[in-house]
């Protein structure tokens, strides 16, 4: 008797875990990802702007998802005011915040002095069957009539030339930006890695997997020299620039995700140059995770 009393309640506590986790969790929106632009491409069509270094959101009309489908913990306020259609967008707080936006954006409880430095920068709408520039047109007029000041559009312009590109590009540097985005006007709302979407920047970047830490010398004697990672194609890479003191002393853990970026390729395929930049932890947990 004792053991089917514990079986049943065993099977109504993972129901009930099985719910929770339902309500935290989504099915990871389809977004569309950037290609990268180079010298020679024609720009004709194409609308430009600035590559904000924010954390990705979408906006599922009820929700404010991740790129994995997690919940942004944001306070009521925040999202009380957003429209009943989709966005897509990014959550900002400012160039070179990224570290306090992602510490923010990723806690459970969320503090509502971080939420009023934080902007959820549109600049699109997951409209499937209109292209871009119509898309662009419903959503300036969206965020004009829900006026809030924490939802904000992505200014737009429309591109000429590469030299007037690289000009955009630079003055975006100087002020502390990433770079530049291009989205052809003809594009529809679809997912994954096209040439609908381009990213405009000095350098390369990409993403890897911590494998292990690389003791350091000279100098260095005691603390991390270099970290060794594992790039999305399996191969193995050694990166050993980019490093603040602090972060040799309490490198990035393994199995950490890290951002890096470089300059083209060497011979063998390599990342030339790869220089650390941060550790990309944007995802919140789910819900029953433990805080971070």
């Amino acid at each position: 008797m004792f053991s089917r009393l514990l079986a049943t309640a065993s099977r109504c506590v993972l129901i009930i875990q099985l719910l929770f986790v339902g309500i935290s969790e989504a099915a990871p929106p389809g977004v569309p990802l950037a290609d990268v632009y180079q010298q020679g491409m024609s720009l004709e069509g194409y609308w430009v702007s600035e590559k904000y270094d924010g954390v990705r959101a979408y906006w599922d009309g009820s929700r404010l998802l991740s790129r994995q489908g997690n919940v942004f913990h944001a306070p009521d306020w925040f999202t009380r005011a957003l429209p009943d259609r989709p966005l897509d967008g990014e959550l900002w707080m400012g160039r070179e915040r990224f570290s306090d936006l992602s510490g923010a954006v990723r806690r459970l409880e969320p503090r509502d002095s971080d939420w009023r430095k934080i902007r959820f920068m549109v600049f699109d709408m997951p409209w499937q069957d209109r292209p871009f520039s119509e898309r662009l047109k419903i959503l300036r007029s969206t965020v004009s009539e829900v006026g809030i000041d924490h939802l904000v559009l992505v200014e737009q312009r429309a591109a000429t030339d590469h030299q007037q590109l690289m000009h955009q590009l630079d003055e975006v540097i100087a002020r502390g930006g990433e770079g530049l985005m291009l989205k052809h006007g003809d594009s529809l709302y679809r997912a994954g890695r096209s040439r609908d979407l381009l990213k405009v920047k000095r350098f390369q970047d990409a993403e890897a997997v911590v494998l292990g830490h690389l003791p350091g010398k000279g100098r260095l004697t005691g603390k991390m020299g270099a970290l060794l990672v594992e790039l999305d194609n399996g191969r193995k890479l050694r990166i050993g620039t980019g490093f603040s003191d602090r972060e040799r002393e309490e490198p990035p853990p393994v199995g950490a995700v890290i951002t890096f970026k470089y300059s083209g390729y060497t011979s063998t395929g390599l990342p030339r140059f790869a220089s650390y930049l941060r550790v990309r932890d944007d995802e919140p947990p789910v819900s029953g995770g433990s805080e971070l």
